[in-house]
């Protein structure tokens, strides 16, 4: 008999897990997780920048989390001693029309309370970023990276700790009410009871929810992010991070260079559709899936609506001279030669019914579910927050 279980072993439902835990170390929880370990789906394959709250509207759930997620992380890295490097970033306009979105950055990035922004004109950045070629830029100094897979795996030392259970390998299959204040969460292995279930699952959060009863008014859609690396002999073009100035319609930040707390440059990654909600490959394809996505007419309108950037994101997954000329944008010596295969994540971007590509977190909840429905981008830099976000409205009910 649990208080509460949380479905899924990603990095916001092991903070969530973490905070109810710390909070009150005598409540009964488990994670359940479908993979035979942790953080393997979009926390183990993201590119593990440490995001400062630039891009995000203020006073939106993104932004008050991002900036109160990024001072717990800080905290927490310092004192699990977990590698890190605030290393900074340059966010670069290359033409005339992108000026007005790099003001409005600048001005959000205030809002948001980040001090120390640079505006950086010319030849300026290069002093930052000796290679990248730009009109203008903005010069970050809180932007950092992390290996978030260490920071949940620490997450997870630390629930077990508190003697919370963590269940991998248990696959969630169905949840059944047993009287009006239980609740069976049914999974490949094992029937667990509890008084809450935390709606985690990321790719698969639509699905869980559904199972739970709550209304779902949306539909998660899979975009695969798809990166090439820098070979060695070139990784010297790349100081730190590089981004380009984003389409304020689009929910996604463009091809960017990221250097990586491992080692090495990550280059991309592009935004095409998925063809199964864990497609990290152009082969990975499952027909009941991808036409799920497409019998969505939300996701039709979002094609309808964004049919000539979804072009080139296709265009770039399959062709690397396109992919590369995206990246001469901002580092115009870059050459295909110099591009070595990647890996790849797959994001789990909510869509409603209107049309609409959800981009701010969503979370719904009644007196025994909690959803989490849409976790994307900064959601790792923002997990302490979130989680204790979470487990405030856990708690109100203990």
């Amino acid at each position: 008999m649990y208080n509460i279980v949380i479905i899924g072993g990603g990095i916001v439902g092991l903070a969530s897990a973490l905070k109810i835990k710390e909070a009150n170390p005598k409540l009964r929880v488990a994670v359940v997780e479908k993979e035979n370990g942790i953080a393997r789906h979009q926390t183990g394959n993201n590119s593990g920048v440490i995001h400062s709250g630039l891009y995000y509207k203020p006073g939106s759930l993104k932004a008050q989390n991002c900036v109160n997620g990024y001072n717990e992380l800080l905290k927490f890295l310092r004192q699990e001693e977990i590698d890190h490097d605030l290393c900074g970033k340059v966010v670069v306009a290359t033409n005339k029309a992108q000026l007005p979105f790099l003001n409005m950055l600048q001005e959000r990035g205030a809002e948001n309370r980040l001090t120390g922004i640079k505006r950086i004109i010319g030849d300026e950045i290069k002093q930052y970023e000796p290679y990248v070629k730009g009109l203008e830029g903005l010069f970050v100094p809180q932007t950092g990276i992390v290996d978030y897979k260490k920071v949940a795996e620490r997450y997870a030392d630390k629930i077990k700790h508190f003697n919370g259970d963590i269940f991998t390998g248990n696959k969630v299959i169905d949840i059944k009410k047993i009287d009006e204040k239980l609740i069976q969460v049914v999974t490949s292995k094992q029937v667990l009871t509890t008084r809450l279930v935390i709606n985690c699952s990321g790719l698969h959060s639509d699905i869980v929810a559904k199972l739970t009863g709550i209304p779902v008014n949306y539909r998660i859609i899979p975009f695969r992010g798809e990166y090439f690396k820098l070979k060695k002999e070139k990784e010297h073009l790349v100081k730190n991070l590089v981004y380009p100035v984003p389409d304020p319609n689009f929910p996604f930040l463009g091809v960017h260079f990221t250097r990586m707390i491992g080692g090495g440059i990550e280059a991309g990654p592009n935004a095409v559709l998925a063809y199964r909600r864990e497609g990290y490959k152009k082969t990975d394809i499952h027909l009941g899936e991808l036409m799920g996505s497409f019998a969505w007419k939300g996701f039709r309108k979002v094609a309808a609506k964004y049919w000539k950037t979804g072009i080139g994101e296709f265009y770039r997954s399959y062709s690397k001279n396109a992919f590369t000329k995206a990246l001469q944008e901002l580092i115009p010596d870059i050459r295909k030669e110099d591009l070595e295969p990647g890996g790849a994540g797959v994001r789990a971007q909510a869509c409603d019914k209107d049309g609409g590509l959800i981009d701010d977190f969503l979370i719904q909840e009644n007196e025994r579910i909690i959803n989490v429905g849409n976790a994307p981008s900064p959601a790792a830099t923002s997990s302490l927050s979130i989680g204790q976000y979470i487990a405030d409205l856990a708690l109100k009910r203990f």
